[in-house]
């Protein structure tokens, strides 16, 4: 099916497995990165773009609502849609992806990674299906209804009424007991850190999982924390070598560590609150970061749910529910932290505009996020499934491992070839996958361990075609090893 609507032409397509928005979105941009689009030029209305392609209109909304948030255009009050400035853009003729092999719209070469075809990333996360539409509606109610208070400084600790809807949003999902009063919202984990180094004080020993989330080890370490690194077993952190330290906190991922996807059980759990219960001034940081996505049995509460005598510092975001760009963490303070957080940080400002609380607010009070993340959870689901269904060429060389829970799993040699080496023969097929040695603090923690032979296979960006063709490709890579195996 093809129109003509200013000039503009777009051709549908019921085969090929998209979705028609996704299809008009992907033609727009296109026109605009070859520059057949020109900055400032009009697009058609979606009520007459709908009509022409015989679509509904909130199909052209969503591509639209795609469109203006990646920037290529830009919504105008009562004057429609128009294409944005292009200068900084990257623009992709279609000879040159045709030459690369990659289809124009495809989406597999990410821009500053030229050559890779799959990016088995353990962080990034699908972003096709988030509800642009949705967000667009709440943001432009909201700027309508705008009061002079909304450009107000507003509270330290982050608005009243978005933490009260993340303390009723934590205690019904994850067994959170705390008050909104206990709850800090700021612009990512790394500044919650940063009011983490105020209120416990410099220069204070800290315990982390090895391996763990390096993002938090270089944030410590650059708190001049002296940083003790603890072993794991099959529970999680080695609370027997824990007490051979001089830690004071102990930063761990009870719900789902990264990267082992190890989830602690109860007497461990325990065995940490007693840790933190024989002195006063000891602590544990709980980083709850992917606990809505789990696969298997039943949502495991938080650790912090166990916290009767106030030793658990909850931390949480929405970067992997909702998205990276959000950069909206918040954390739950004990009460004796939050009177030291009052006294010593509370003329620090908020780190998230008023704007972007409020309508993540309504996003989540609204029950857009818990219809998004079921959602997710769905897709995620079957991601998961046929990522491991599709295993059994590897199954003989690699343990698979970390797959109940989270957006990736661990694949480990049982022959202990190298990490780098496997690495290396996938990028000669032009996948890009990742090592668990990244995640562990110093080269001596990773010999004499399975740490040198695994790696981390994501698989949140990735849809099911895209992981299929990514896996023929890592077994034509990985053939000589596996070949070894049989």
């Amino acid at each position: 099916m093809g129109v003509r609507v200013n000039d503009l032409t777009i051709r549908l397509t019921e085969t090929g497995g998209k979705c028609l928005y996704q299809q008009i979105y992907e033609y727009i941009r296109d026109e605009i990165r070859r520059g057949e689009l020109l900055e400032g030029e009009k697009l058609p209305s979606t009520r007459s773009l709908s009509e022409y392609l015989q679509v509904a209109r909130s199909t052209v909304d969503f591509a639209y609502g795609q469109l203006v948030a990646e920037g290529y255009v830009e919504a105008r009050p009562c004057k429609g849609y128009f294409v944005s400035h292009v200068e900084e853009l990257f623009h992709f003729p279609e000879k040159a992806l045709l030459e690369e092999g990659i289809g124009v719209g495809a989406g597999k070469e990410r821009a500053g990674e030229k050559g890779i075809l799959y990016d088995f990333s353990p962080h990034a996360v699908s972003l096709k299906d988030f509800p642009y539409a949705t967000w667009k509606k709440i943001t432009k109610d909201i700027l309508v209804d705008a009061n002079s208070e909304m450009f107000a400084l507003g509270d330290a600790q982050g608005d009243i009424q978005l933490r009260e809807t993340i303390s009723r949003y934590l205690h019904s999902s994850r067994g959170v007991n705390c008050r909104p009063e206990q709850i800090v919202v700021g612009a990512g984990t790394d500044y919650l850190f940063m009011l983490l180094e105020k209120i416990l004080g410099r220069h204070v020993p800290i315990a982390m999982e090895n391996p763990t989330y390096k993002r938090a080890y270089r944030v410590f370490q650059s708190f001049a924390y002296e940083i003790k690194a603890i072993p794991m077993d099959s529970s999680g952190m080695d609370v027997k070598k824990l007490r051979k330290t001089s830690a004071r906190v102990a930063y761990v991922m009870p719900s789902h560590q990264y990267p082992t996807g190890v989830v602690m059980p109860i007497g461990r759990r325990i065995e940490l609150l007693k840790w933190a219960q024989e002195e006063n001034d000891r602590y544990l940081i709980e980083d709850d970061y992917d606990s809505e996505f789990r696969y298997k049995g039943k949502p495991v509460p938080s650790l912090q749910a166990s916290d009767g005598d106030g030793r658990v510092i909850y931390m949480g975001t929405f970067s992997k529910s909702i998205a990276p760009a959000i950069r909206v963490g918040y954390m739950v303070l004990p009460p004796k932290l939050l009177q030291i957080y009052k006294e010593q940080c509370g003329f620090y400002a908020s780190t998230v505009s008023r704007i972007d609380q409020r309508i993540l607010n309504e996003f989540i009070r609204d029950g857009y996020f818990e219809r998004y993340l079921n959602k997710m959870r769905k897709i995620y689901r079957a991601r998961h499934d046929f990522l491991l269904s599709h295993l059994s060429p590897f199954e003989e060389e690699f343990m698979v491992s970390g797959e109940n829970a989270g957006l990736h799993i661990l694949l480990t040699s049982r022959s202990k070839i190298p990490e780098r080496e496997l690495i290396m023969a996938a990028a000669r097929e032009r996948i890009k996958l990742y090592g668990i040695s990244d995640a562990c603090m110093g080269q001596d923690s990773i010999k004499n361990t399975s740490f040198e032979n695994t790696i981390l296979l994501g698989y949140g960006a990735l849809e099911e075609q895209e992981l299929e063709k990514g896996l023929m490709l890592l077994e034509k890579a990985w053939t000589p090893y596996l070949k070894r195996a049989r």
